[in-house]
């Protein structure tokens, strides 16, 4: 064979060796070496935390995420039950109360993650034992075409407003954030006004729903004029094009302000896997993580460095309500008992 043909057979080869073996991601060998099944429970819908999860598998590919989603409490007392023989390795909720719950009954371990230092001190559990994610606002959405920002509830307590019956949706009493919204209008304003807004409630004969992207799809729609949510879900309504209004509520005097929660990660007490578990938790709370939810789910990171969406309001110069997340923890069976008092759907 000529030194030509020679040259072009090799080069051909290498063409072809190429073609079978594409490069592969560009992977440490620490991330490399962690390996295995990370088993999640995650109380947010796998909508929202699913591209955070697929994020983490391109940088550690050599582990297996297995998802499982479902509310707050369903998920709770699971871990409870399986106390003894833990089946998750990681837990995450869509608020600060099940965690913080759940940390006293001795479910989670300690786990200081990567740059946690950074994150502000009240969303970090008492050592260690749950870390918050990123917070979020309980807003009032609007359909624009149905109602104008001036005639839109500026309090959550208008909510009760004969004028809106049969106008309102929200989330039912198995969704977490309004268990925890809830939780801190008891400790704000006390049980009997808590009770009292909760039958007035009932008695506007607002639709409760399972979750809130029903909510902010049926107020998007046309078939209510007002929606109780969070406060990305509005926009992410607005970015399908839906003629919605944001309002953030109880900025006047007097009121209790914006009540705000966080969502939260820990780590299961008598997790099989934790190299997976750790390295999670440290890619949740790092800059590209805390991006992500930012990015794509318009919430508010925690890490201070991390910048909001471009279409978020700050939630700086609105006054936030005041709300002291261990107290109402330890308060949650009463909340619980309030919303089966008051037959909440």
């Amino acid at each position: 064979m000529s030194l030509f043909r020679m040259c072009v057979f090799l080069l051909l080869l290498t063409v072809f060796l190429i073609a079978c073996n594409p490069p592969q991601a560009n992977v440490s060998p620490t991330q490399a070496g962690i390996q295995g099944k990370l088993v999640i429970y995650s109380g947010r819908s796998e909508a929202l935390i699913q591209p955070v999860i697929d994020a983490f598998i391109t940088s550690h590919p050599n582990v297996e995420v297995l998802l499982k989603a479902g509310s707050n409490s369903q998920l709770a007392n699971a871990l409870i039950e399986e106390k003894a023989n833990p089946q998750a390795e990681i837990f995450i909720t869509t608020e600060l109360f099940t965690a913080q719950s759940l940390a006293e009954q001795n479910v989670f371990q300690s786990y200081p993650p990567i740059g946690v230092e950074k994150l502000p001190s009240e969303f970090i559990g008492a050592d260690n034992t749950w870390t918050g994610l990123t917070r979020r606002a309980r807003v009032i959405m609007y359909n624009t075409d149905l109602i104008s920002p001036q005639e839109a509830p500026k309090s959550i307590l208008d909510l009760t407003d004969p004028k809106w019956k049969g106008q309102i949706a929200a989330a039912g009493s198995t969704n977490g954030s309004m268990q925890a919204q809830i939780a801190a209008m008891r400790q704000l304003l006390g049980e009997n006004v808590t009770e009292e807004w909760l039958r007035g409630l009932l008695a506007n004969e607002v639709t409760f729903f399972g979750g809130h992207t029903d909510v902010r799809k049926a107020v998007g729609a046309g078939e209510f004029k007002i929606g109780l949510v969070n406060h990305y879900y509005y926009y992410l309504q607005q970015a399908e094009g839906s003629p919605v209004g944001i309002l953030f509520p109880d900025q006047g005097e007097g009121q209790i302000g914006l009540l705000t929660n966080a969502t939260a990660v820990a780590v299961v007490a008598g997790a099989k896997n934790l190299p997976a578990a750790h390295a999670f938790v440290d890619y949740l709370v790092s800059p590209a993580g805390q991006e992500l939810f930012s990015k794509l789910n318009y919430e508010y990171p925690l890490l201070p460095a991390v910048p909001l969406h471009p279409d978020v309001q700050a939630l700086d110069g609105l006054r936030l309500a005041n709300v002291d997340v261990v107290q109402a923890a330890l308060e949650y069976d009463a909340t619980f008992d309030l919303i089966e008092k008051v037959s909440l759907p």
